[in-house]
């Protein structure tokens, strides 16, 4: 696989990476979970390229960050990039994000969630630590400095940050460098593009893309609400209601085209178009399933012209909010 760095000081890593939420958290969560299978897809990834590894504490809770650390129990561990978050609170039995979500980006509970995260990785050190949300009562220059404190101890290698305003990463690299940002970004969700990566770009920060498949309904899963499962986040967004998601197939159905023009699939391209969106961006597609993992591999390998760029940049907008 084409390799790129996290930024302009970060570590090298595939250009298409693995998001591991949905291996217990979230995505039909009814199903028995098949941990064996997700430890397969996690090491085939690396087997693939695909080094950067990303969990966080929020997911489960907890036990998707166990699930990675056995994963790369071992010599896998020095094979892949590992980046987890922290800044929700969570409650072991929790299943799903509370809503309204509860924030907490304080320093002593920073300091305490990278400890435990720590442990359940099972690593000495983590790759990517990212503030998950800012915390509206606490100064984005505190947490980010606490976060920095765990940088000088060598517990974390770099920073990274997770849905913000070009305001809220200038604040934090007044403190401390920012290797990434991760946002929610794709074909039907762009916001981020029009300022935020530009911004990235300019000063050398990696854009981290999740959902960059439109939590699978870019790459052709769903044609009715009826194949979405039923204890799945997914039935309660507004662009998965019936006539929203009825409409959104013809973005689908033009991504197909494109796709079989290519001798692609639909989120291969998807993927490579994000990955022609800067030096530094890196979608992390989340799969526990062999076959979805490979494929979208093969995302980073497809080339685009710029006449293929051109038509996926005028898709139109999908019917429904993202949330």
């Amino acid at each position: 696989m084409k390799t790129t760095t996290l930024g302009i000081d970060g570590p090298e890593v595939g250009v298409i990476g693995l998001g591991c939420m949905g291996m217990s958290y979230a995505y039909d969560t009814a199903a028995p979970s098949d941990d064996e299978q997700s430890i397969g897809v996690i090491r085939r990834a690396l087997d693939l390229g695909m080094t950067l590894i990303d969990t966080a504490d929020v997911y489960g809770p907890f036990v998707n960050e166990e699930l990675v650390g056995r994963a790369l129990a071992g010599n896998w561990r020095d094979r892949a990039i590992v980046a987890t978050k922290v800044g929700f609170v969570v409650e072991p039995g929790d299943s799903k994000f509370a809503v309204p979500p509860r924030f907490n980006g304080r320093p002593d509970h920073i300091r305490q969630s990278l400890d435990g995260s720590l442990r359940r990785l099972g690593t000495d050190r983590i790759d990517l630590y990212q503030l998950h949300r800012i915390d509206p009562d606490v100064p984005v220059e505190e947490s980010w400095g606490a976060m920095a404190e765990a940088v000088s101890a060598g517990k974390v290698r770099h920073l990274g940050l997770s849905h913000v305003t070009v305001e809220e990463i200038e604040r934090a690299r007044s403190v401390h460098p920012v290797a990434s940002v991760q946002s929610e970004c794709s074909l039907w969700t762009r916001e981020v593009l029009a300022d935020v990566q530009p911004h990235c770009e300019q000063h050398g920060i990696a854009l981290l893309p999740y959902s960059p498949l439109g939590r699978g309904f870019l790459a052709g899963r769903f044609a009715s609400v009826a194949d979405i499962p039923a204890d799945d986040v997914r039935r309660g967004l507004p662009r998965f209601q019936a006539e929203a998601l009825e409409a959104n197939l013809a973005i689908v159905q033009r991504v197909r085209a494109i796709a079989e023009r290519l001798g692609a699939s639909p989120a291969q391209v998807a993927l490579a178009w994000l990955v022609n969106k800067g030096r530094f961006v890196v979608p992390i597609p989340g799969t526990k399933t062999p076959k979805y993992l490979e494929d979208n591999a093969g995302g980073g390998a497809v080339e685009l012209s710029a006449d293929d760029i051109a038509e996926l940049d005028d898709l139109p907008a999908p019917r429904g909010a993202r949330v």
